[in-house]
């Protein structure tokens, strides 16, 4: 909280300093293009989602849609590696996010997965739209776990030391 000349209480609006002159942490910090890349990689998930879907019931071309998928799993690698190095970041934030967000997008790949089996999709066809479904129920929520996460102040380094435990 800040005062203002009268001496009113306010909130420290996004775009002012601390009394010291910096920036605060959680938004005046360069972080990595997680999100960038992430979208990215949805996107090439979709478009060769969409491919291989237009070609249904016939067998697609796999080539195209194996590269969209390399080429989208090889960003959401490269996002998780980046990821994994920063810090400090408020990985317990991260992980309360993620949790729920990869239940939900597991649950909707899940059904897609279904439908496409219950299409009657069999063979390498069906193993590159499984593998498509995989990458891109993993890459949103990490999108949307990685935006919460990256504006709240990181927690000190003995409170975050078992993540995977701790819970909202």
């Amino acid at each position: 909280m800040t005062t203002d000349t009268d001496g009113n209480l306010g909130a420290l609006s996004l775009t002012e300093s601390h009394e010291n002159g910096s920036t605060p942490s959680a938004l005046g910090r360069r972080l990595p293009p997680i999100a960038e890349l992430t979208v990215i990689s949805v996107a090439l998930m979709l478009s060769g989602g969409v491919y291989m879907a237009a070609h249904l019931p016939r067998h697609p071309p796999l080539a195209p849609a194996v590269g969209l998928l390399a080429g989208g799993g090889a960003l959401t690698i490269t996002a998780v590696v980046l990821l994994s190095r920063i810090r400090p970041f408020a990985w317990a934030t991260f992980f309360l996010v993620a949790r729920w967000a990869l239940l939900a997008y597991a649950v909707i790949a899940g059904i897609l997965g279904f439908v496409f089996i219950y299409d009657h999709t069999r063979g390498s066809t069906l193993a590159v739209l499984l593998l498509t479904l995989v990458v891109f129920a993993f890459d949103v929520p990490m999108i949307v776990a990685f935006t919460v996460a990256r504006y709240q102040e990181a927690a000190p380094a003995d409170e975050s030391k078992d993540l995977s435990l701790q819970s909202g």
